[in-house]
C-alpha cells in the first residue's frame, strides 16, 4: 500500500513507528542500560599492549645491564634493581609450578580479551587493560624464555627498600600493572561502579532502599 505522499506502508510498518531493525529501537539500550562500546575494547587492548611493551622493554634492559649479584641502588635506596628469574607466580609466589601458572595465565588472558568486548564504561577499559597487560606480559616470559616453552622463568628486577627481596618480593612492570588493575576493579565494585549496567542498577536500588 502506498500513502498519498508516495511512501510505502507495508503491513509490518505502522505510521509513527520505525522498522524493527532501525536505529534507536533496541529496547535494552537506554541511558540506564547502555550497550557495549567497541571503542572501549580498543582502548583496553591498547592499554594492555602498552603495558606489555613497557614490561618487555624494561626486562630486556634488566637482563642486558644488571648483574644478579650486584643490585643497583636508586631513589636514595627506596628501590633496588635486583635481577632474578622467577618460576612461580607474581611476586615470586609458588615457585616450582611454572607450567600450571602458564595454563592459568593463558586462560585469564583469553577470558579478559573476550570480556573486553562487553565493556560499557571507560574506567573498566583501564582496569581490564591493566590486568590483561600484566597477565600477558609475564605470560610472554613463560612461553619464550628459558628453560623452555611454557616453562620459562619470569624476569623480576624491582626490589623495594632493600635488595634481594629482603623486605618485599621482587616484581616487574607486569606485576605492577596487574596489581593496579585489580585494585581499580575492587574500588569500582566497592563504590557501586560495577562492570555491567545490571550491577550498577542493583547498587542504586539498594541505596534507594536504604
Amino acid at each position: 500500500m502506498q500513502t498519498a505522499g508516495g511512501a510505502t506502508l507495508s503491513e509490518d510498518t505502522q505510521p509513527g513507528t520505525a522498522p524493527a531493525d532501525g536505529p534507536g529501537t533496541d529496547e535494552t539500550t537506554t541511558p540506564e542500560n547502555p550497550a557495549p562500546r567497541p571503542g572501549l575494547m580498543i582502548a583496553a587492548l591498547l592499554i594492555a599492549a602498552f603495558a606489555i611493551g613497557l614490561d618487555q622493554w624494561t626486562k630486556f634492559l634488566a637482563v642486558a645491564n644488571l648483574d644478579p649479584q650486584e643490585p643497583v641502588r636508586i631513589l636514595g635506596g627506596l628501590v633496588y634493581l635486583s635481577l632474578t628469574k622467577n618460576s612461580g607466580a607474581a611476586f615470586s609466589l609458588g615457585t616450582g609450578y611454572t607450567w600450571i601458572f602458564t595454563i592459568i595465565a593463558s586462560a585469564v588472558v583469553v577470558f579478559l580479551i573476550v570480556l573486553s568486548r562487553k565493556i560499557v564504561y571507560p574506567a573498566w577499559s583501564i582496569a581490564i587493560g591493566l590486568v590483561l597487560g600484566g597477565a600477558a606480559g609475564n605470560l610472554v616470559d613463560r612461553y619464550f624464555r628459558e628453560p623452555g616453552f611454557a616453562h620459562g622463568h619470569v624476569i623480576d628486577f624491582i626490589s623495594v627498600f632493600r635488595p634481594f627481596a629482603e623486605v618485599f618480593p621482587i616484581f616487574n612492570i607486569a606485576d605492577s600493572a596487574l596489581c593496579c588493575g585489580v585494585v581499580l576493579i575492587v574500588l569500582l565494585e566497592l563504590t557501586g561502579h560495577g562492570f555491567s549496567p545490571e550491577s550498577r542498577n542493583g547498587a542504586k536500588q539498594q541505596e534507594a532502599a536504604a
